[in-house]
């Protein structure tokens, strides 16, 4: 992935901190996305990295965390590295509830305490058009939300968390935590009603005692917890449609995003590891395209016809027989955006920071 990387000045480190770069400019210019990478995540993390930098027009600091194992191979792609760490109870515990480290996301409040907002992105996320766009819907938040998140299933009788969870959840079919939109000013300020005291709790002080609470009763670890959370406190949560955090399960049984069916998908999410075996080609093929993509090269050209192409050969798949719905948001993007490709190399140079 030699893909380039602007920087800023090396801040002061001391042992058992995270190792960041400062940014030039100030932190309000600045789009701020998270990630946590363990196991074997490396190369979705930087495709995940080159799909928002490919389509987006605004500065970004990418915020990457990962594990002992995966730092030298990060330090060679991109400079530097967050640890992974929980600030309450068994840090044993968090890293292995669930993914390898997803309960990292729960405490990036308490970790960025100098960022105001955030968007987390599970590695196995692909954006198909700006970043800039998801980042406008923390201008619609009111007054009591500080967070945003998709449902989980669009149709609650099918629902996982409507059929079998075993604690409370968000609405009527729970919430998906891979793309979650983050104030985490307001996170960090916020009291939160929940079942363990008839007063509120912090963030901090709540994460470890409902995990005591309900960790034999959840399923999918920090996405159980974040669903307790806001079934206790919903007027806290913004719920955005489903386009933005497009699963497997919105076109493997049949369509059943009307979202993306009228606007595209703007966020793939490639849950289940469909990028990786051939269950679900369409989400494979759009993985490869990113990962496979040369900056320097014509978009249309090197990207959307040979989508097109490869994309007949999934019409035998229900996913890939809507095959518009995953090219819509990129043929509007370059059609509108991108620049002249012998300008895109600059235009990277100028608008990436990376904060690992």
């Amino acid at each position: 992935f030699p893909w380039p990387v602007q920087v800023g000045a090396l801040q002061p480190w001391r042992p058992g901190e995270p190792r960041v770069f400062q940014a030039v400019l100030p932190p309000e210019l600045w789009i701020h996305l998270a990630v946590v990478a363990c196991g074997n995540r490396l190369e979705e993390t930087l495709v995940m990295l080159k799909s928002a930098v490919l389509f987006s027009h605004r500065k970004i600091q990418f915020h990457i965390f990962t594990e002992d194992a995966l730092k030298p191979e990060f330090d060679e792609q991109v400079n530097l590295i967050y640890p992974i760490t929980f600030s309450v109870g068994n840090p044993q515990e968090w890293k292995k509830l669930f993914k390898p480290c997803a309960a990292q996301r729960l405490f990036l409040p308490v970790i960025l305490k100098d960022v105001d907002s955030l968007l987390y992105v599970d590695t196995d996320v692909l954006f198909l058009r700006p970043v800039d766009d998801i980042w406008k819907l923390l201008r619609q938040f009111n007054s009591t939300q500080l967070a945003a998140m998709a449902p989980e299933h669009e149709i609650p009788k099918i629902g996982w968390y409507s059929r079998f969870a075993r604690h409370p959840f968000y609405g009527s079919a729970g919430v998906n935590s891979g793309v979650m939109l983050m104030n985490l000013t307001r996170i960090r300020s916020a009291q939160f009603k929940n079942s363990m005291i008839p007063t509120g709790l912090a963030w901090e002080d709540m994460l470890y005692p409902l995990y005591q609470k309900y960790k034999n009763a959840i399923t999918w670890g920090d996405q159980d917890l974040l669903n307790i959370i806001f079934s206790f406190n919903p007027e806290c949560l913004y719920v955005f449609p489903c386009q933005w955090n497009y699963r497997p399960d919105h076109c493997m049984y049949g369509s059943n995003c009307k979202e993306a069916e009228r606007e595209g998908v703007s966020v793939l999410h490639g849950n289940r590891g469909v990028y990786h075996d051939d269950k679900q080609p369409t989400f494979k093929a759009l993985y490869e395209a990113v990962r496979d993509f040369p900056f320097q090269d014509n978009l249309f050209q090197s990207m959307y016809y040979p989508l097109q192409l490869k994309f007949l050969e999934t019409v035998h798949t229900l996913c890939g027989r809507i095959p518009q719905v995953f090219l819509k948001q990129i043929e509007k993007t370059m059609k509108r955006n991108i620049p002249k490709e012998k300008d895109l190399l600059q235009q990277i140079k100028r608008n990436t920071i990376i904060m690992i």
